[in-house]
């Protein structure tokens, strides 16, 4: 029987993908679709992706299919064949990344999950078909012309914070779960006004969309694609990118760049700079950006003190982590704390 898991050193892995002497496409796709048995097709998909030396992160439910993948190019074609054979996902929309070296990816994770973007909401309260209005990104651009549009950015903090669109309303939330209630409230007064949505793929702005009609609002738009596809037809069409800095992924690259601009600033150092960076201690791996004068002084580390604990002996490392707890996820790894150099 095939083995439906990866069973490799994390490290190993990274030092394969890093040896690869072939390119490697870097894709995104979703759909909301009824599958009747999410861990039949969990398996059938592990298997069919990890005989094409996929990577990449894949969440099932019920509802369909949130994926997130670097494929080779060999093996791209094959690919396509095979996912456009299964009747769920025949002819799902792809967004191919802009800015990719196609080490995204170093191992395949497919998970099957209550719900492929967590919410928080009631999916038998409102009608989660009812979608916004799909924009283009020429079409996008001119809707942000109107005096009466209001666009609003349905990501994350840490993810606005590096590249969001002109004049977007970009809400201090730290999940997609605080965001949509926020932005509801936010926007109570404004339901005859013309929303424009947008977020990374567009997975995000199909239920926000669906849920901010149901609360109310009269005309909702989204996006189509998200940033992703509008910085590809930007490119393609000759089009005038109001997008500015970079879009934040959830890879290993951490981010894409869509404009040359770079609005935010180095957590450490306040100097320019919008690379996301993990901290090199283990046991904190916060989330924060850092400038390359600060990684290298810093040894990519947060602070002293976890400059301190790496530098000990691996053993050490580990004594120290024994019996300890994680402190807060919202703190600690979403870029709340502004890490000082000492």
């Amino acid at each position: 029987m095939t083995l439906l898991h990866n069973r490799i050193d994390k490290k190993l892995l990274k030092q394969k993908l890093a040896e690869e002497t072939f390119k490697r496409t870097t894709v995104s796709f979703y759909r909301y679709v009824l599958l009747t048995d999410p861990q039949q097709t969990r398996d059938q998909l592990y298997e069919l992706w990890n005989a094409l030396n996929i990577k990449g992160r894949i969440y099932l439910a019920k509802e369909g299919i949130n994926a997130q993948m670097s494929v080779p190019e060999y093996n791209w074609q094959t690919f396509i064949d095979k996912l456009y054979a299964l009747p769920a996902f025949n002819q799902v929309p792809l967004k191919i990344a802009v800015d990719d070296d196609g080490k995204s990816f170093y191992k395949l994770s497919v998970k099957v999950r209550e719900k492929i973007v967590a919410d928080g909401l009631d999916d038998n309260a409102f009608d989660v078909t009812n979608v916004g209005k799909h924009l283009s990104a020429a079409e996008f651009n001119a809707a942000m012309e109107s005096e009466n549009a209001i666009i609003v950015d349905m990501r994350n903090h840490y993810e606005s914070e590096i590249g969001h669109f002109e004049s977007a309303i970009t809400p201090d939330a730290d999940t997609f779960r605080e965001e949509l209630p926020m932005v509801a409230d936010l926007l109570k007064d404004k339901k005859d006004k013309k929303l424009l949505l947008y977020c990374t793929g567009g997975i995000r702005c199909e239920k926000a969309s669906a849920y901010l009609r149901h609360q109310g609002f009269e005309d909702v738009n989204q996006l189509y694609g998200g940033i992703i596809q509008y910085a590809r037809e930007v490119k393609e069409q000759g089009l005038t990118s109001k997008f500015k800095g970079k879009n934040f992924v959830f890879d290993e690259r951490l981010g894409e760049r869509i404009s040359e601009e770079i609005i935010s600033h180095c957590h450490q150092c306040e100097a320019l700079a919008d690379t996301h960076v993990n901290c090199a201690n283990p046991d904190c791996h916060l989330l924060f950006i850092q400038c390359p004068s600060c990684q290298e002084k810093m040894k990519g580390c947060c602070s002293e003190a976890c400059m301190n604990i790496i530098s000990l002996p691996i053993e050490e490392q580990r004594k120290l982590r024994k019996g300890k707890t994680k402190p807060d996820a919202h703190a600690v790894y979403k870029s709340r704390l502004r890490p000082k150099l000492r």
